[in-house]
């Protein structure tokens, strides 16, 4: 059982390491797109294939993880610490791409790898802090993917100006780099502070806990089964407009800088988001909460409907404040606590693979509609996905409320 505060050097540099895992390793991609398009070719429907790769190779690591961890469950930091630091080289390598399939093969391989260290890092991270202030651990690790968003976007004017057409190569490998220093740094912090210790029988052999209990547990209506569905349909949702609000902006004929500041905008919302969602859902660790910002979030992705400049602003900053971080954070948070401590990890990762099966969709289809009907239409898809999620969080925590597992003592 953890006792360290919610704020230690363990979340502080799980943080940082999450500004790879998520921030710079997956949703750069979109910052970057325009630029890779004039680079090596494609049209944004093709291109939001590779969003599609990098969402499979995340699956097929979420899914690999589970069966890994049962067989190893006493080598998660061994683990871990291989996949942050291949994380940040193959970032290094990706750089180098020059044609489509290279390119498409470098991102499926970074999607495994982040599968991996969000669980792992997440996991460890958490298993040193107290559990009334989970939530607001939880909270400060994913603000991590905030600060990557934000900081991408101060890249903008050398990725996707036309002026620097390498640009975004440049970034990468200089991403890279900082995820070499954070997972080193993540390594030394957990090390130094006891977290690595041979775990006892109990904690090594997870009694009674195999996949086909955990999927009971998961896909069962009267427990966790909507949750795990708005978890769903928010990664579908969500990756859409990620994947394609840079290129409209690029086509409205938005400057290169003031396109990155709306991207910096959403990471610097984000920031906010991240101690608030944590406050609040230990507060109220209810899918009412995790509802009322996938709610907002709804309302911000549907103000690129308007068409009109200041709207999209304003709904963009809304995302970043109420909805990019929160859902995965309190989704993390309410899992953690309703789940029993031994299968925590097992329970994460299936819910992940969830997550990315959504992810994998959303480029797919979110690309069909940018073909069809423009890139306009194909943002403003997102807002049906994220309003469907919003109302099976409701119904989960009606579900809650039901069974009064909300009370539940967490379990471990």
């Amino acid at each position: 059982m953890g006792t360290k505060s919610a704020l230690n050097w363990i979340t502080l540099w799980a943080s940082l390491l999450f500004v790879v895992i998520l921030g710079f390793s997956r949703l750069s991609y979109g910052m970057f797109l325009p630029g890779i398009q004039r680079a090596i070719g494609g049209s944004y429907g093709q291109l939001g294939i590779l969003g599609t790769v990098n969402f499979i190779g995340y699956l097929v690591g979420t899914l690999c993880l589970s069966p890994l961890i049962s067989r190893f469950p006493d080598h998660r930091h061994v683990i871990n610490r291989i996949t942050c630091l291949l994380l940040g080289l193959t970032l290094i390598g990706s750089a180098f791409s020059d044609h489509f399939t290279g390119l498409g093969l470098w991102r499926f391989i970074i999607g495994l790898l982040s599968a991996f260290a969000t669980v792992l890092v997440l996991s460890i991270a958490m298993d040193s802090v107290r559990p009334e202030e989970r939530g607001v651990a939880s909270g400060l690790i994913w603000l991590g993917g905030s600060a990557g968003i934000l900081v991408t976007g101060v890249f903008a004017p050398f990725t996707i100006d036309p002026s620097h057409l390498q640009g975004w190569r440049y970034a990468w490998m200089i991403m890279g780099v900082f995820g070499v220093i954070a997972a080193f740094g993540f390594e030394f912090a957990s090390r130094s502070r006891g977290v690595e210790k041979i775990p006892s029988q109990t904690e090594s052999k997870p009694r009674g806990i195999d996949s086909e209990n955990v999927y009971r547990l998961l896909l069962n209506p009267k427990s966790l089964l909507f949750l795990i569905a708005s978890y769903f349909f928010f990664g579908w949702g969500y990756i859409i407009y990620f994947t394609y609000l840079i290129p409209y902006l690029v086509s409205q004929g938005i400057p290169s800088l003031y396109a990155g500041l709306i991207w910096s905008g959403i990471g610097f919302a984000g920031l906010f988001n991240g101690w608030i969602g944590g406050k609040a859902i230990d507060r109220w660790p209810s899918g009412y909460t995790l509802a009322s910002g996938l709610t907002l979030g709804t309302i911000g992705v549907s103000a690129v409907i308007t068409n009109n400049m200041l709207f999209t602003v304003l709904g963009a900053a809304m995302i970043g404040l109420v909805s990019f971080i929160t859902p995965p954070l309190m989704t993390t948070a309410l899992l953690r606590r309703h789940v029993p401590h031994r299968a925590y990890a097992a329970c994460l990762s299936i819910a992940t693979a969830f997550f990315a099966a959504g992810q994998i969709i959303g480029p797919i289809v979110g690309g069909m509609v940018v073909e069809r009907y423009g890139l306009l239409f194909g943002v403003a898809s997102s807002a049906i996905f994220m309003s469907i999620a919003a109302v099976l969080a409701g119904l989960y925590g009606h579900q809650q409320r039901k069974l009064g597992i909300r009370d539940l003592p967490i379990s471990g």
